[in-house]
């Protein structure tokens, strides 16, 4: 099993990453789980699957820590499949679908794992909830991001909105403050982030400034995120894998 981050120059993501693979080897005991980025830090996708498979594993699922199925899903982890396929010995290589929504329903152990974030974050009661997420052009990704901060202010019982942290509007100040201009006054921030870094350090700085109340750290390896990847990788298990070292999506 194959964990891909985005990556980042921040030793804490990479940090992150490692420890969320902790948590699925010790869920998943027997099974070799190991951590790659597709950014930053070594090793890539590619060198992890071409050493798999000059160790002589025959096949591999590769698991995309990614809450959108945006450019790195769509284009980059193809690539680093097929560069493991062209510059190394042959390795059948399944991918599953990433962490986030990708059809109309949300996880819900991602919902429980962001409540447990949120609930860390401060003690009391919120009126209002913006889910903070690093930022996507994609507007299908965007949708997908709507959806969950939907689905947890459904779950809470709190009116929410959503933030991005780049690439598109609004900032998260901007959202704590129209919440705050519509009446409320314990407005919490979900942050929809897998390891802490630059964008979640901007967020919960710019939230607070905003009047934000509380802000929740980062997934990283949360319990509930653990046996999503599980999930991810248990949902295409009945796959038929090629001969020819094809990769497959879950």
């Amino acid at each position: 099993m194959v964990l891909v981050a985005h990556g980042s120059r921040d030793p804490r993501a990479a940090a992150a990453t490692r420890a969320l693979v902790r948590a699925v080897s010790a869920a998943r005991p027997g099974t070799p789980v190991l951590a790659s980025w597709l950014d930053h830090t070594r090793p890539g996708p590619a060198e992890v699957l071409r050493s798999l498979a000059s160790a002589g594993h025959p096949r591999a699922v590769l698991v995309p820590l990614l809450l959108t199925a945006a450019y790195h899903r769509r284009v980059d982890i193809p690539a680093a499949v097929a560069a493991a396929r062209e510059a190394g010995p042959p390795i059948a290589v399944r991918v599953t679908d990433v962490l986030g929504p990708t059809g109309g329903a949300v996880d819900g152990g991602l919902l429980t794992a962001l409540d447990r974030r949120l609930g860390e974050a401060g003690p009391g009661r919120y009126d209002a909830l913006v889910l903070a997420a690093a930022g996507t052009r994609d507007p299908a990704a965007r949708c997908s991001v709507g959806r969950v901060a939907a689905a947890l202010g459904d779950r809470l019982g709190l009116p929410s909105r959503v933030s991005y942290a780049s690439a598109a509007p609004p900032d998260t100040a901007a959202a704590v403050a129209r919440l705050r201009a519509g009446g409320a006054r314990r407005v919490a921030v979900s942050a929809y982030f897998l390891a802490p870094g630059l964008f979640h350090d901007a967020v919960a700085a710019a939230a607070r400034d905003a009047g934000a109340v509380a802000v929740a750290d980062p997934l990283t390896d949360a319990p509930e995120l653990a046996d999503l990847v599980l999930r991810r990788v248990d949902a295409g298990a009945a796959v038929t894998w090629r001969d020819d070292a094809g990769d497959h999506a879950a």
